[in-house]
């Protein structure tokens, strides 16, 4: 079991059903059985579900009389967003190199008066 919180919030994030969740709950407030319609699984499971995901701090859940609602919170996302985006980085800085690289290959190919498309070779 994870116990550093990005783990926590990733973890909570790699099942369908509660990204799912996620995205339902961006339109507003929702109760268990709001959240279930879509999902041909018990309401049980849909409150597993809700319980990981308020584990990780991604929903508030209240409650108002015989009603239990579901919240969004918007923290946890930025936290794991704030993570990937150092990636994100690496991975635009790598793709110009090679985007780049690539125009240099292109650009002398045309000063050599060579074609820069590969051509297939057809055996004999």
């Amino acid at each position: 079991m994870p116990t550093d919180r990005l783990s926590v919030i990733f973890s909570a994030l790699a099942d369908p059903t509660r990204r799912a969740i996620l995205a339902r709950l961006t339109e507003g407030d929702a109760t268990v059985t709001e959240l279930a319609e879509p999902f041909e699984i018990s309401l049980p499971a849909i409150s597993r579900h809700l319980k990981v995901l308020e584990g990780a701090g991604l929903i508030v859940r209240s409650r108002s009389a015989q009603w239990r609602s579901s919240s969004l919170r918007a923290e946890p996302l930025r936290e794991a967003t704030a993570w990937m985006d150092r990636y994100r980085q690496f991975w635009d800085v790598s793709l110009d190199r090679l985007d780049a690289h690539l125009q240099r290959l292109q650009q002398q190919a045309v000063e050599s008066d060579v074609d820069p498309t590969p051509t297939e070779r057809i055996s004999p």
